[in-house]
């Protein structure tokens, strides 16, 4: 997966608590198992009128020209609540998502977006709010630092967050778990190797009558 060290970019500022997994990709477009081409369901039932994508919702914050390449989200606590469909980072990230700055988010889904290369940013409420007013009239540009751990905002404010250093290490080197255990496989190749060779009888072939 791609490797997150710096974003810079306007914040996309969705004003809305407990915006859950239906809401970020519905149920329709879970068919699927490929992670490409689902930004385009991203807040779907939001962002169109009736389900048409010829009709979208020009209300909604998603669908502002000013904003468009946008690529770090602004939310609400327990943001990517419900149900734990990996579809919805997959539906993020696709549509360019980089990062998403929120009071808090669920868990799983927060485990989903490191696997996904998405970093998730948790700030005070005060923060969040204050960042929603600045946000509010026009677009609001941020540059985030992940080896830092810094975001720092056009208006010249810096805000530090934390994160678990062993999601900021697979996020810096674009790792998943798969990957992080690959990175071993010479050392897994070796032990299987030598345990062939301690204990050849629980690899021999079953004996046919």
């Amino acid at each position: 997966m791609q490797a997150f060290t710096t974003v810079d970019s306007a914040v996309i500022p969705l004003d809305r608590a407990n915006v859950d997994t239906d809401a970020i990709i519905p149920k329709q477009f879970l068919k699927t198992i490929e992670r490409q081409g689902l930004g385009k369901f991203l807040f779907f039932d939001w962002r169109y009128r009736d389900g048409d994508p010829a009709a979208p919702n020009l209300d909604f914050v998603l669908n502002r020209a000013d904003l468009r390449g946008a690529q770090v989200l602004l939310a609400q606590q327990n943001f990517g609540c419900g149900s734990s469909r990996e579809h919805a980072p997959w539906a993020l990230a696709d549509y360019g998502i980089r990062a998403v700055i929120a009071p808090s988010f669920a868990d799983i889904f927060a485990n989903n977006c490191v696997q996904n290369g998405i970093l998730l940013i948790t700030l005070p409420q005060e923060v969040i709010d204050a960042l929603f007013r600045v946000a509010e009239d026009a677009p609001l540009q941020v540059h985030i630092d992940l080896a830092a751990q810094e975001l720092r905002s056009a208006d010249g404010q810096r805000y530090s967050f934390d994160i678990a250093p062993g999601a900021k290490h697979k996020l810096l080197n674009g790792l998943d778990d798969i990957q992080m255990t690959l990175a071993h496989a010479d050392a897994i190749r070796d032990y299987e190797t030598e345990r062939r060779r301690q204990m050849p009888w629980l690899f021999r072939e079953p004996q046919n009558g």
